[in-house]
């Protein structure tokens, strides 16, 4: 491993897929996303895994433990282990572009799923995930 350098930015507005794996490291893992108009996540909590959002384009909410927070460009969102969290795309028309860094790793290296549909038929991914 020697590491990975991008423009974040540049890369997460570029994305269109609901989730890519870009990077894995020994304790943490960049992963894009990208929620279509009205998509969430849906509810779920990570168990042993801690959770950063970085929020790129578009507006959404996140949920934690029940309590709504609006999100937009430029805003970050840490959701420590064990805490439900859902992020949701409110808009009827704009694309929420974000990204995640899971420590340590949460889904499995190099992965892509083009649609949240694809990614929730891959029961092979997802490492510690409850969803509800």
């Amino acid at each position: 491993m020697t590491g990975f350098v991008t423009d974040i930015e540049d890369t997460t507005l570029a994305n269109d897929n609901f989730r890519q794996v870009v990077f894995t490291g020994f304790h943490s893992q960049l992963v894009l996303m990208c929620l279509q108009p009205g998509e969430d996540i849906g509810m779920e909590v990570h168990s042993s895994v801690d959770q950063f959002f970085r929020f790129e384009f578009g507006e959404g909410k996140v949920v934690l433990e029940g309590v709504e927070y609006v999100v937009k460009d430029g805003m970050a969102v840490v959701v420590p282990a064990g805490t439900n969290h859902n992020v949701i795309n409110t808009s009827d028309t704009n694309k929420l572009k974000f990204y995640t860094i899971y420590s340590p790793a949460n889904h499995r290296d190099g992965v892509v799923h083009q649609t949240k549909a694809i990614a929730l038929a891959d029961t092979s991914d997802e490492i510690d995930d409850f969803k509800t």
